[in-house]
């Protein structure tokens, strides 16, 4: 989601997202240790048995397109009124979230929000999804020490795991975006892939499809990514995310913040999620053109 990948342990740890319902207060030290627990208590149990559980357990609400002619709050929730940690430099804003010709953006601008100088955005479904093909179509504004993001996550906030499925586009360089996922809280499989004409230019299509043996990362449809190996693979239900926010302080992996001098935007078209062995749900789709064998 939105964590270091180059600096797992105090960044990473209090880069999570909160839940509908959790507050609005960050993350607190003590969650996190819980977190490292649950993660030491599951890894005394052999890993395989762990996972093959896990796997025949997971549970998914069902497919769904949103091409936002309008905001579904059943299926929504907007963060508004916290951070999640020191090294976010902006307060989350649901004035940031505007809907308008079926395009939702997503805001970052300079209003002093709490004890923050900048205001932010985040959506996320009420709902978690498990196996399937997870797709949208996005472009991002640019700016040094910002982060435009598309993934799936669910973690101690509802008393589960960290896992997590990521697409991020640093800012900084629009021209790529990177793929990342996390297991029991710890990064896995990073990579940064070219967006051709760049992320911020016009739209991409962003997609990855997560199989219980196999996750597969796709930009305009073309496969730029694969994981295989089982200890690397997610195996926890998750909600899926739409947020763009900055840092001052993680600099090494987001660049050095820079005040934009205006609003940066996050646009997007469409989200889908369709579960697998479903039909594709429009013809653009990912699941109308992958099957388990490419």
């Amino acid at each position: 989601m939105n964590a270091d990948p180059d600096n797992t342990s105090t960044e990473a740890a209090c880069e999570v997202s909160q839940a509908p319902g959790s507050g609005l207060t960050s993350l607190r030290l003590a969650v996190i240790g819980a977190l490292f627990a649950v993660a030491a208590a599951l890894a005394a149990s052999p890993h395989p048995a762990h996972a093959q559980a896990a796997q025949q357990e997971l549970q998914s609400a069902p497919s769904f397109v949103d091409d936002f002619s309008n905001f579904n709050q059943s299926r929504w929730f907007v963060s508004d009124g916290w951070t999640n940690g020191a090294h976010q430099n902006c307060t989350w804003s649901k004035d940031l979230v505007r809907l308008s010709d079926g395009v939702l953006s997503l805001g970052f601008e300079k209003r002093k929000l709490k004890d923050r100088e900048f205001a932010c955005a985040e959506i996320q479904t009420k709902q978690r999804y498990g196996y399937g093909v997870y797709e949208a179509r996005m472009k991002t504004g640019t700016g040094s020490g910002l982060n435009a993001a598309f993934f799936s996550y669910i973690g101690p906030q509802d008393k589960q795991p960290w896992d997590e499925i990521d697409f991020e586009v640093l800012t900084k360089d629009p021209s790529k975006v990177q793929v990342n996922s996390y297991i029991q809280g710890k990064p896995k499989n990073g990579k940064l892939v070219d967006v051709e004409g760049g992320a911020d230019k016009g739209f991409n299509d962003y997609g990855f499809v997560w199989e219980k043996d196999r996750l597969r990362w796709y930009v305009n449809g073309k496969l730029v990514h694969e994981v295989t190996n089982p200890d690397e693979l997610p195996t926890h239900s998750q909600k899926i995310f739409f947020s763009l926010w900055g840092s001052d302080k993680l600099t090494n992996w987001m660049g050095a913040f820079v005040d934009p001098g205006s609003k940066v935007t996050m646009e997007v078209k469409r989200v889908a999620f369709t579960a697998l062995g479903q039909p594709c749900q429009f013809p653009e789709s990912l699941a109308c053109s992958i099957s388990n064998s490419n």
